[in-house]
């Protein structure tokens, strides 16, 4: 949880139980905090998610690309942010190995981890995350209040991860905050989808050693369409999976021979999109 809080009463609490915060899935789910509940130490984000069709609620910037990195994951199915810890457990868990628990006015406070995250491995249903920046790490009050987390969690049998600005990929960050606004955009049409990648097909085999980029201005040319369009509709594509590519390359050096293509959306006899 990267917001502070002067704390919550019991009714204030109950009351927030009663509305359904940190209940639900999916388009359903209500995260305990909002933006507006907290004085954010970081900037606080509202987007929506292209898994769960609903806004999320991200108190730093470090979630926000903590999130961008699960909402673009094949792998996830669910993203729950700041997911509510049974306070009767992490205040147990607390008394039993000495460990401070927040308070506020002498009553226990609602404890809550960054993200419950859902995959479709069977191996791997579901995960805990909790998003720190590194600086925090040499906190006291912040490495206990970690270990009760993760003493919680591993009570559940629910694996826990701690993650810090460190583990982040700053070009796959920037890849995937290119690519969020197509990922999440309505009703774009099917037809033109298909059409796109077939001439961004056709512009691959003329083309194998130019960045993509530049097969997308002499579409736009070659086309007379508005400059910048062949270039969104690559966006599209790229954004939809229907062209894979390491995320952690920057988009802007990308060629044909990067990417392949994905069956699901274009079978080819071949999965390299430049031959």
């Amino acid at each position: 949880m990267a917001g502070t809080f002067k704390g919550l009463t019991q009714a204030q609490i109950d009351k927030r139980i009663k509305e359904g915060r940190g209940q639900g899935h999916g388009p359903d789910y209500k995260p305990f905090i909002y933006t507006r509940d907290v004085s954010s130490l970081g900037r606080s984000h509202r987007l929506p998610g292209s898994k769960t069709q609903r806004l999320h609620h991200l108190l730093s910037d470090l979630e926000l690309a903590v999130f961008l990195t699960l909402d673009w994951s094949p792998q996830v199915t669910d993203i729950r942010e700041q997911f509510p810890m049974r306070v009767e457990d992490t205040a147990r868990l607390a008394t039993e190995h000495g460990l401070p628990h927040a308070k506020y006015q002498g009553l226990p406070q609602v404890l809550t981890s960054d993200f419950l995250v859902d995959f479709n491995d069977p191996n791997r249903p579901t995960l805990a995350i909790q998003a720190k920046y590194s600086a925090d790490l040499d906190k006291p009050e912040i490495i206990e209040r970690l270990e009760i987390e993760r003493r919680y969690w591993s009570e559940k049998g629910i694996p826990w991860a701690l993650i810090t600005e460190r583990e982040v990929s700053k070009v796959a960050f920037a890849n995937i905050q290119w690519l969020y606004p197509a990922q999440v955009e309505d009703d774009v049409p099917l037809d033109e989808l298909d059409r796109y990648q077939a001439l961004y097909l056709a512009g691959f085999q003329r083309h194998p050693g130019k960045k993509l980029t530049a097969i997308a201005q002499e579409l736009d040319m070659a086309y007379e369409m508005e400059p910048g369009q062949a270039l969104y509709w690559l966006r599209q594509l790229l954004a939809r999976h229907h062209f894979l590519f390491d995320i952690n390359r920057p988009y802007r050096e990308l060629k044909p021979e990067d990417l392949a293509a994905n069956p699901h959306y274009a079978p080819l006899e071949s999965q390299r999109v430049s031959r």
